[in-house]
């Protein structure tokens, strides 16, 4: 069983949560949401809502992924 790579498990979350963010605010952009309107209005909460589920979501995406090559290498070595 191999140890846990600290690098790598701290790249693959900053990519999935930043790609995630990314998607996020792109999906906010195309219903017309902008996080950066002035003022709190619906159009900005709902984009800071989007961009923080996006992050979340590829965050865990992430993990799982992750999980997934884990498994695959600990079946690989059986």
């Amino acid at each position: 069983m191999s140890t846990p790579n600290p690098f790598m498990e701290g790249i693959s979350d900053a990519v999935g949560f930043v790609g995630g963010a990314l998607a996020g605010y792109w999906a906010g952009k195309l219903l017309g949401l902008n996080i950066f309107s002035a003022g709190y209005d619906y159009a900005s909460i709902g984009g800071i809502l989007l961009v923080g589920l996006g992050g979340g979501g590829g965050l865990q995406i992430a993990r799982y992924w992750r999980s997934q090559q884990k498994a695959k290498d600990a079946d690989h070595d059986n």
